[in-house]
């Protein structure tokens, strides 16, 4: 990681909906635009994210998503409306914060729920786009999200047992977006008892899913600040269940809107929370895209993973 930085400017933008985003720049203001796109949905941006890019050679622009983070209302709140935090918002915040900030186009870096909201924003604005790298390549598909909350408990039938019975039993015969609901709505409870105990049963399940990467932290999601992992689990089981209101295969299908911004795409092995497949496919339909496959990284990376992105930023930090 590049040395602690600061941010040389910063603000809230007034996205609408009573929605402010909570945005700052850091770096070198003459050197080339990138946005961090962070995961979750829900986790907002860490001060470790400013270090991911070389402060030389890039202007490092961040922002938490809506309702997570320093972003306002939090959606720790049970009465902060998520009704008006969808993918569609989150595309249209993007482009509002680069039209606030003066940039015609910049690099796009995302990981995990990143990916996808940085494909969708690609996809809806392919002009404004210079480069792209993504991690953890995920398209948030219905089916890699059945995966992620069903499918990857034949390795963990255990878990995905105790996450099931996190809800009540009348609610535990449906599909995995019945159960994701009834998250969603426990979450935003009016009691704080039934929100902290669901809080707790999904991110117990999300700390199983990567307990057998080779880098894996332990209570990786469970050891979050209490606010910021109920804004998390809130926003997650919101997105989820409704499949991120983005049509079935529709970032793949769309992937030709992208022809001509050169990408690359680092994808561990190892990662259970999102099988290697999805990197595969999106390869194959974006011809500038490079995949790269590291073999001792799962979810949360490796020393391999970092040094491939290093790589990619180092390669695109010169392009005009």
């Amino acid at each position: 990681m590049y040395p602690p930085i600061e941010p040389y400017d910063h603000g809230m933008l007034d996205v609408g909906d009573g929605n402010l985003v909570y945005w700052e720049v850091c770096g070198n203001p003459e050197g080339k635009p990138a946005v961090v796109v962070h995961g979750g949905p829900g986790s907002g941006c860490s001060v470790g994210m400013r270090r991911t890019f070389d402060p030389e050679r890039y202007r490092i622009i961040l922002f938490d998503q809506r309702n997570c983070g320093r972003s306002r209302p939090h959606a720790a709140d049970p009465a902060t409306d998520l009704s008006a935090n969808t993918t569609h918002h989150l595309i249209a915040d993007m482009e509002r914060l680069r039209e606030h900030l003066g940039v015609d186009k910049w690099l796009l870096y995302g990981g995990s729920w990143g990916s996808t909201l940085t494909l969708a924003y690609a996809e809806a604005y392919p002009e404004r786009v210079s480069e792209v790298i993504i991690i953890a390549v995920t398209t948030t598909r219905r089916y890699e999200i059945d995966w992620l909350y069903r499918g990857a408990g034949r390795f963990f039938p255990e878990a995905l047992e105790r996450f099931r019975q996190g809800v009540p039993e009348s609610e535990r015969g449906g599909d995995t977006f019945d159960l994701l609901a009834a998250y969603a709505r426990l979450v935003a409870d009016p009691d704080p008892e039934v929100r902290v105990k669901a809080t707790l049963d999904w991110c117990a399940w999300e700390d199983a899913v990567i307990s057998a990467e080779p880098n894996g932290k332990r209570n990786a999601y469970s050891d979050r600040p209490d606010d910021a992992k109920l804004a998390l689990v809130r926003i997650c089981s919101h997105y989820f269940s409704n499949a991120a209101w983005l049509e079935e295969g529709v970032l793949l299908r769309e992937a030709h809107r992208l022809a001509g911004i050169p990408a690359v795409l680092i994808h561990g092995r190892l990662d259970l929370s999102g099988p290697a497949d999805t990197a595969w496919e999106l390869a194959q339909a974006w011809p500038d895209a490079r995949l790269v496959v590291v073999e001792d990284s799962g979810h949360t990376g490796s020393e391999t993973l970092r040094k491939e992105l290093f790589a990619a930023q180092d390669a695109f930090a010169s392009r005009r």
